[in-house]
């Protein structure tokens, strides 16, 4: 996930950078990248094409963070 004042690393975690992309699925709370060497729209087309795990279930963080996150958006509004 991203290092970010909202996202800061836990205690124990340790940052490392690595070449990444977004799929935007919400605000940054919510969002994990994918680990990813694709530089333009035609090779993240190859990868999701090729991939065995769909592309939202892998960059969902808050389904990391709590199995009750997405009620808790719901009951404060997000939705």
């Amino acid at each position: 996930m991203p290092v970010t004042d909202l996202t800061p690393l836990r205690p124990g975690e340790q940052a490392m950078e690595k070449t990444v992309r977004f799929r935007t699925v919400g605000d940054i709370i919510c969002t994990c990248p994918v680990e990813s060497p694709a530089a333009d729209a035609a090779a993240v087309v190859l990868e999701t094409v090729s991939a065995s795990v769909s592309e939202r279930g892998t960059t969902r963080m808050d389904d990391k963070t709590s199995d009750a996150s997405m009620e808790k958006r719901k009951k404060e509004g997000y939705f």
